[in-house]
């Protein structure tokens, strides 16, 4: 089967300032797109939210899935529900809805334009464990927060990922299986957040 891919490492990665803390862009599709511009189909991003209420940017159009990876966040969204994320919960919601933050927190942000869908998974690794996952997902992410990650795709490629690190998986014939294996080849553990992304037309 065929497919691209992409590793961006930590220190290739750009953090801006918005009103609440820091956000680091993770990727972005196209890759032409700009988040200014909000021509994009979806961007991953991780940011940190460094005051204790801060109001999330508008979004028009856009569909989000926030995470929680440090720290707790109370999300209220005005007139919809309200959810209080600890470690690895999440909460899925419309960047046209007015929504404040409370707490202190890192996260992990999936923004999609209305042609796409996806999910947010968090996966933990023992030392010497692996796992396997299978996809036929048009784009597969995974982002190293914790430790180190050997990703082997199609028993073939191998890329290893270290803290911080960010790797896509793109693939062109969609009826295929991939099978994706994570390996932790440590003695301390490892943690890795997994995005998937598709489009509803496919």
């Amino acid at each position: 089967m065929a497919y691209f891919i992409e590793v961006i490492r930590k220190e290739e990665q750009i953090t801006n300032n918005w009103s609440g803390g820091t956000t680091t862009e993770l990727a972005i599709y196209p890759k032409d797109a700009e988040y200014s511009k909000r021509n994009f189909l979806w961007r991953i991003s991780s940011a940190r939210v460094e005051v204790e209420e801060s109001t999330f940017t508008s979004l028009p159009g856009i569909w989000r899935l926030i995470m929680v990876l440090d720290g707790r966040l109370e999300l209220q969204h005005e007139g919809h529900h309200n959810i209080d994320l600890g470690i690895f919960q999440q909460d899925s919601f419309s960047g046209d809805w007015n929504t404040k933050a409370f707490g202190r927190a890192r996260d992990f942000n999936l923004m999609m334009a209305e042609s796409c869908k996806g999910t947010l998974e968090a996966i933990g690794i023992k030392e010497k464990e692996e796992k396997e996952v299978l996809s036929k997902e048009t784009t597969e992410t995974f982002y190293c927060i914790k430790g180190e990650i050997e990703i082997v795709i199609n028993e073939r490629e191998v890329i290893t990922l270290y803290e911080g690190d960010f790797l896509i998986i793109s693939m062109e014939d969609h009826e295929e299986t991939m099978n994706i294996r994570l390996s932790n080849p440590n003695e301390m553990s490892t943690q890795v957040i997994r995005a998937m992304v598709s489009y509803e037309s496919n």
